[in-house]
């Protein structure tokens, strides 16, 4: 198989958009960093603040959490599973967006590179004529 034909195969594979789906939420998310940041360094002294009270109260929900974790596990695995099928289709189709907005000319380039790239084929060698010698 040529390597435009592995390339278009590749990139026709949902994976493939899953994963050019997760990068782009990724640098949607990275963007929002910074103004997150701020607004956490701005509450930090409320936060710490409350932080003994908290902690006194999450301990004691700790407790009744042990309790019911087992049933609660079962539960939470069950929606995991469906959440992740829907996640991962939301971002194989966010992928395809992404990717057929780059696509255009970086498609017509990235085969051009690819057919660029295949060794080229040798013609055999063929071996000179030598007149014989007459006896």
């Amino acid at each position: 198989m040529t390597l435009a034909t592995e390339v278009k195969k590749l990139t026709e594979s949902k994976p493939f958009y899953a994963v050019a789906g997760v990068g782009d939420y990724a640098v949607e998310k990275l963007r929002e960093l910074p103004e997150q940041l701020q607004k956490l360094q701005s509450r930090r002294y409320d936060l710490a603040k409350d932080l003994p009270v908290k902690a006194r109260e999450y301990a004691d929900k700790a407790e009744g959490f042990a309790r019911e974790l087992p049933e609660k596990a079962r539960e939470y695995a069950d929606q995991l599973t469906l959440k992740a099928t829907e996640v991962y289709e939301d971002f194989a189709t966010r992928g395809r967006k992404v990717v057929s907005q780059a696509s255009g000319t970086a498609a017509l380039e990235l085969e051009e590179v690819s057919e660029a790239a295949e060794p080229p084929v040798a013609e055999p060698v063929k071996k000179p004529r030598t007149p014989r010698a007459k006896a």
